[in-house]
């Protein structure tokens, strides 16, 4: 009994310096003014810096004027929420959350499909919130021979180890880039010969679609679909005939069923 005791007091016992209990809360937050700020200073990718709020003189304000240079979201956050997120007080008014992996270029994620020899073939997430169904489609998204993801930096979840753990290792083998305006990225990578297919509800069943050439999948957020301004960029939309009572997919379904169809067209002998 007394080993048991000891061996329960070393689990809960404090960790090091800038890391975070296990008991606590995920392994990718890290808290401290200069664990945060060498964190930033690796290059190591970061969803989001928490800052208490008010606090952005001294040290604090060098991490802020770090992070914009990196252009890492900023988010305030009172004293109370990054006691709860790191389970004690001794986070110095600053917890960011590393990304599980780190993110790919949309460059590399070309450069990558001209290393196969394959026309591009990306999916675009117009603002999905859920880890699980961002590691689901990481993971249709390997399966089905997409070359990468492409996520926006703000309002959607990023790599954060639940998707990392949904995409049940396929995160390792995808490359996501995170970018800053969807609506932008699509208009560039129309100018190097991509057609976007958005999908949605009131679309052109997608097997009476021609997907060859570079593709480009648009998918919307689980409550709000696709927003109006990237839906008007897209040439296409799309959708999956519906023979039930309900008439709607999951969005990680519904971007397996329609990867499947775009992977079946191009694999086609």
């Amino acid at each position: 009994m007394e080993q048991k005791l000891k061996r329960n007091k070393k689990s809960f016992g404090k960790s090091a310096e800038g890391r975070i209990p296990r008991e606590c809360a995920p392994d990718n937050y890290i808290y401290g003014r200069n664990a945060v700020k060498e964190l930033i200073e690796s290059g190591r990718d970061i969803e989001k810096i928490f800052i208490q709020s008010g606090d952005r003189e001294g040290s604090v304000k060098v991490i802020a004027s770090l992070a914009a240079e990196r252009k890492i979201p900023i988010m305030d956050a009172d004293k109370s929420r990054l006691d709860n997120m790191i389970g004690s007080g001794r986070h110095q008014g600053v917890v960011a959350v590393a990304s599980e992996h780190n993110y790919s270029s949309v460059e590399e994620i070309l450069a990558y499909a001209e290393e196969r020899g394959e026309s591009p073939f990306v999916v675009i997430l117009d603002g999905v919130e859920d880890p699980h169904n961002l590691g689901a489609i990481i993971r249709s998204a390997e399966c089905q021979g997409a070359h990468g993801i492409i996520i926006p930096k703000r309002r959607a979840v990023g790599l954060t180890p639940t998707v990392a753990k949904s995409s049940a290792g396929a995160i390792m083998h995808m490359r996501v880039a995170k970018v800053t305006n969807i609506a932008a990225t699509i208009d560039e990578l129309k100018e190097k010969g991509f057609w976007f297919y958005a999908a949605d509800m009131d679309g052109e069943s997608l097997y009476k679609t021609d997907f060859s050439g570079s593709v480009g999948l648009v998918m919307g957020s689980e409550g709000f679909g696709i927003s109006r301004l990237v839906r008007e960029k897209c040439d296409f939309v799309v959708s999956i005939p519906m023979w039930g009572q309900v008439n709607s997919m999951n969005v990680s379904c519904a971007a397996a069923v329609i990867m499947a169809e775009v992977a079946r067209q191009k694999k086609a002998l």
